[in-house]
């Protein structure tokens, strides 16, 4: 009996394992490290950061999947008072609430796939309103420059980003424990998990000869291990700075940096167990232009930091920093929609999985869509009919 294989034990790589296991199909989930969940892990240690994801929007596309397998677990939102910390940078001073115009430009639930958000945004609005917008989003698109992405691409996430109540939810105690119920969910299910297991190109043919195969790794990954140049996309390339800081009343809850791609967040004022008691765990993720140093994105921060939170140089506990280069999720040129990335059926039984491919969604739940309708079409293609997972991608 044939078996789907799947390379990759990330969001996309989980997802698909527990659909097509559902469907009875014998499944093998090879991961190269030696835990599962992609860049959706969570720092093993007292400050519990994650690489990857931080939020799951409620209403989107994954949130029903994972709610009726139990796999949703207890989430955490901003508390109400919180509100009143969310601080806005604009003209080089911290202000307490955005432009008018950046909320009127955010119920517009349509724009343009053809132009850019910059040019479209101000022909809603004005130009100055219309660079706060776009500045804004750095936060759904860890991207340094979203005025020059796709109006469409950059207005539903705006949307999104800003609705009321917030859609934003937070799994408490990191994103591991949403990762550890999908794979005891996988488990249950029977899936062969292997971990520390490495695929190659050689490997990878070997496992084709039994079965699809859907290779659920960051693209660049893909795109070497199934020779492809075609397998690119453009994403996003941002600085972060994790920070523990010992608690002192009054820190702002969210940063939001107007001027220029920037976001700064307190995790801990959702979720406290994030960091032992007495410190909270903060986190900026500064955007950042091609062949621009590290170095400007971290004094950018500090900068941020300076300004919402007083002393914290002599409060920081614990400090970490990266870059994540490509590691953010598609991002869509004007003229270009999700359907233009890389396909998820290469052909010949192989299937693609991930945030960079052709599907639907917002941050994650790329991820999520993908993974299932890859998995469908592995059952499709062993004969198995899959059963109805509520998502039809030609019509999203």
């Amino acid at each position: 009996m044939q078996r789907i294989h799947i390379v990759g034990g990330g969001l996309a790589g989980l997802t698909a394992a527990v659909t097509a296991a559902e469907c009875r199909a014998q499944v093998t989930l090879h991961e190269a490290h030696h835990t599962l969940g992609g860049r959706a892990r969570t720092a093993e240690g007292p400050y519990l950061t994650n690489e990857g994801p931080h939020a799951l929007y409620r209403g989107g596309p994954h949130w029903a999947w994972l709610k009726q397998r139990g796999l949703l677990g207890p989430l955490a939102s901003a508390p109400l008072f919180e509100g009143t910390r969310f601080l806005f940078h604009r003209d080089g001073a911290l202000r307490r609430v955005p432009p008018l115009g950046l909320l009127r430009l955010a119920r517009r639930r349509h724009a343009p796939v053809d132009t850019d958000f910059l040019s479209w945004a101000t022909g809603q609005t004005d130009e100055e309103t219309a660079r706060a917008a776009a500045h804004y989003m750095g936060v759904a698109l860890f991207h340094h420059d979203p005025g020059s992405l796709s109006a469409a691409f950059v207005q539903e996430r705006l949307r999104r980003a800003t609705a009321l109540p917030p859609e934003a939810r937070y799994p408490v105690g990191g994103w591991a424990q949403l990762v550890d119920r999908m794979a005891a969910r996988a488990w249950n299910l029977g899936v062969r998990v292997e971990t520390t297991r490495r695929v190659d190109a050689s490997a990878l043919a070997g496992l084709a000869r039994t079965g699809p195969v859907i290779v659920a790794t960051h693209l660049d990954s893909a795109r070497t291990l199934l020779d492809d140049p075609s397998l690119t996309w453009d994403s996003g390339r941002t600085t972060l700075v994790d920070l523990a800081v010992r608690t002192r009343r009054g820190d702002p809850y969210i940063l939001s940096d107007l001027d220029a791609p920037g976001w700064i967040e307190r995790f801990t004022a959702s979720d406290p167990t994030l960091a032992p008691h007495g410190e909270q765990l903060v986190q900026g993720q500064i955007p950042l232009a091609p062949g621009t140093p590290r170095a400007e994105a971290v004094r950018r921060a500090e900068h941020l930091l300076d300004l919402g939170f007083p002393g914290w140089r002599t409060r920081t506990t614990w400090r970490r920093e990266a870059l994540a280069s490509g590691r953010t999720g598609a991002v869509d040129r004007p003229g270009t929609t999700w359907r233009d990335r890389p396909a998820i059926d290469r052909g010949d039984g192989i299937l693609l999985a991930g945030d960079q491919v052709a599907a639907p969604g917002l941050l994650s739940e790329v991820s999520f869509t993908s993974g299932i309708e890859a998995a469908v079409r592995a059952l499709e293609l062993l004969g198995t009919a899959p059963r109805d997972t509520g998502l039809d991608l030609k019509r999203s």
